[in-house]
């Protein structure tokens, strides 16, 4: 098969694909006659080949896809007018501390939060895809470990968390995810839902835990939570 047609299977592949596509499924469409290294630069030319439209070819944590430009957003939104609400400042505030400090447990979160956390907040983080538990730490009760998901990363366009912005507050942190969010989004094709946000319900009243109100030692700190001790509590989009 010559550069051409193998460039135009890839082509198909990818518009067709409902999901981002990994390098390793790629090479099952040529039989695995091509190499790794191989497809990546038929990648790369077919970037170079699109460069020009309205559509783009990127490469993101779970593989690559094909998606419209930002500047294409404010059309496309035409075709789709109504707005879907946002989540609140303390769902982003718990996604970001997952973000920057995972893995981490609850309590975590809340000593560096400083309030309760609504175990709504979790679950929507859950049930968006932007969060599972990948572990429990060695400590009494074996609270859940958090991380984010490969979701998390497809949904904000960024292939690995190394590209998130490097900040230290929580305040910085979830003020930058909502930067991401509020960014024009790309649509991907043929489908792909729009990275914010589905409807919160109303949370209950947070209140000052009682770890960080009534311990004077709890602190806030810029060191990340333990680490658990298993070999698959790796969060997606970490270097290896």
């Amino acid at each position: 098969m010559n550069t051409a047609d193998a460039k135009r299977v890839l082509e198909t592949a990818l518009i067709c694909s409902q999901q981002p596509l990994p390098v390793r499924e790629m090479r099952v469409l040529f039989n695995d006659e091509l190499g790794a290294d191989t497809i990546k630069t038929l990648l790369a030319d077919l970037q170079d080949d699109w460069a020009q439209r309205g559509v783009e070819l990127v490469s993101v944590a779970s593989g690559w896809r094909f998606q419209s430009r930002p500047a294409m957003r404010e059309f496309l939104d035409r075709l789709h007018p109504e707005k879907p609400p946002r989540y609140t400042r303390a769902t982003m505030e718990t996604l970001a501390i997952i973000a920057y400090r995972q893995p981490v447990t609850r309590g975590d979160m809340e000593d560096i939060r400083g309030v309760t956390i609504n175990t709504l907040i979790i679950k929507q983080l859950e049930d968006r895809g932007w969060v599972e538990v990948i572990g429990h730490r060695e400590a009494a009760g074996r609270p859940a470990l958090f991380a984010t998901t490969r979701q998390f990363l497809d949904d904000l366009g960024l292939a690995s968390l190394d590209q998130l912005p490097m900040l230290q507050s929580p305040t910085e942190q979830a003020g930058a995810l909502e930067t991401l969010n509020d960014a024009p989004q790309p649509q991907a094709l043929p489908f792909e839902e729009q990275v914010a946000v589905e409807a919160e319900s109303p949370p209950e009243p947070e209140e000052p835990a009682a770890a960080a109100q009534d311990d004077p030692a709890v602190a806030v700190t810029d060191e990340p939570a333990a680490a658990v001790d298993q070999p698959d509590a790796t969060p997606y989009g970490t270097a290896q």
